[in-house]
């Protein structure tokens, strides 16, 4: 099962970076996803930027964006500390432009 997923991973980042342009990406994250999950992933990306900002607490942007501090919490933990390093990547890119 394991090797299923990894592959499955695998030709989802494919099909993500076969994407053409912002309307194509919507409309696949709009059949990929349901209107929640699309919801949530758009939540942490905000939260991500609100956190590389630097000016708000987590309390502070749970206030603004009524996600949690759980959440917040751990975005904050990818955002700084785990190896991944996709929050950072995307938005020292997204900083460049």
């Amino acid at each position: 099962m394991k090797s299923t997923n990894v592959k499955a991973e695998k030709d989802l980042i494919e099909v993500l970076l076969a994407l053409k342009d912002a309307d194509e990406c919507r409309r696949f994250l709009r059949d990929i996803c349901t209107p929640k999950e699309i919801k949530d992933l758009s939540e942490r990306w905000v939260v991500a930027r609100m956190l590389d900002e630097g000016k708000l607490s987590y309390r502070e942007i749970h206030a603004e964006t009524g996600v949690s501090v759980t959440t917040i919490g751990r975005v904050a933990r990818f955002l700084q500390q785990e190896n991944y390093q996709g929050y950072r990547a995307l938005i020292d890119r997204l900083k460049k432009k």
